[in-house]
């Protein structure tokens, strides 16, 4: 017999749990990309553009741009405890940022099931669109969070 979890009362009650595990992405915290919110299918991160983040014609690298955005799609697709992973990203770069801009990353979750889901990204600063990303996500059998009072009896 398959599980059946409530995917919304785990996000719920487990998400101070949650946004621990979330923030403690290393390569985020080194970019210094900070979670202001996780919903349920949904992220919104942000970052400052500094020195080094900019490329060789002094302009927000597209690495950064897209770490951004890979870093709020991370957080909305395991924003139900159930771990995901990415299966394919693709980005488009609409505008450019510069040092000093603030960059606001937000994830909307457009559709899920079991074993996919489908979210698009905008990043934004200065409300200008500076890319959009859409990404597929896996979602594994296994939750990062304690389960044992959410599993079907």
């Amino acid at each position: 017999m398959r599980q059946t979890i409530d995917e919304s009362k785990l996000h719920q009650e487990r998400y101070n749990e949650i946004c621990e595990k979330l923030t403690q992405d290393k390569y985020a915290q080194f970019l210094g990309i900070r979670l202001i919110e996780l919903g349920e299918g949904t992220a919104t991160a942000e970052l400052t553009v500094e020195e080094h983040m900019l490329n060789a014609h002094g302009t927000a690298h597209g690495a950064v741009i897209f770490s951004l955005a890979d870093f709020v799609f991370a957080a909305a697709c395991n924003s139900y405890g159930k771990t995901s992973v990415a299966l394919s990203m693709n980005i488009g770069f609409l505008a450019a940022g510069f040092k000093g801009n603030r960059l606001v990353a937000t994830a909307t979750e457009e559709k899920k099931n079991n074993r996919t889901a489908w979210y698009r990204i905008r990043v934004e600063s200065d409300n200008e669109l500076i890319a959009t990303l859409d990404a597929l996500a896996y979602r594994k059998n296994d939750y990062f969070v304690s389960i044992e009072d959410h599993e079907a009896k």
